[in-house]
């Protein structure tokens, strides 16, 4: 699993304050952020670690709701993603290209891989529609061991 480049770090800013521009988002100074300091980590982000650095880059507390409320809107658009196994936040790095991805956690270091893949997203849509739902939301996430830590 390999960690992202700065300038893939600084595409994918650059590509969520476009999207942003564009679709009359507000990308206000605490959303962005917020969204900064989970794509530049390499491993997912608890809130509460977002909560410490946003209170280290601006030198003041901040509070809880505010971070949260930061959270929501970053999900609810595509560019952040929450890894409910580890109550951790991870970033998109293809913004509004991708809705159904999967991702592969190490249970040791907690660094993960992002994975997109065509023919499972069908497959998930097929099975839904052949159990007559409609799927609002897949977040799939596979852990295991990366090749770092399998050979330790």
């Amino acid at each position: 699993m390999k960690t992202k480049s700065t300038t893939e770090l600084n595409d994918t800013i650059y590509k969520v304050e476009q999207i942003c521009k564009s679709n009359k988002l507000g990308l206000t100074q605490i959303r962005r952020q917020v969204f900064e300091i989970i794509v530049k980590n390499n491993k997912p982000v608890k809130a509460y670690e977002i909560l410490d650095e946003i209170s280290n880059i601006n030198d003041k507390s901040s509070h809880p709701p505010t971070v949260y409320r930061a959270i929501d809107f970053l999900i609810e658009n595509g560019f952040v993603h929450k890894l409910n196994s580890i109550n951790s936040y991870v970033g998109c790095f293809h913004p509004k290209a991708n809705k159904e991805c999967y991702f592969l956690i190490c249970k040791k270091c907690n660094i993960y891989q992002e994975c997109c893949d065509d023919s499972l997203k069908d497959r998930i849509s097929k099975t839904a529609v052949h159990h007559n739902f409609v799927i609002s939301n897949t977040t799939l996430e596979i852990e295991g061991h990366c090749l770092d830590c399998n050979q330790k």
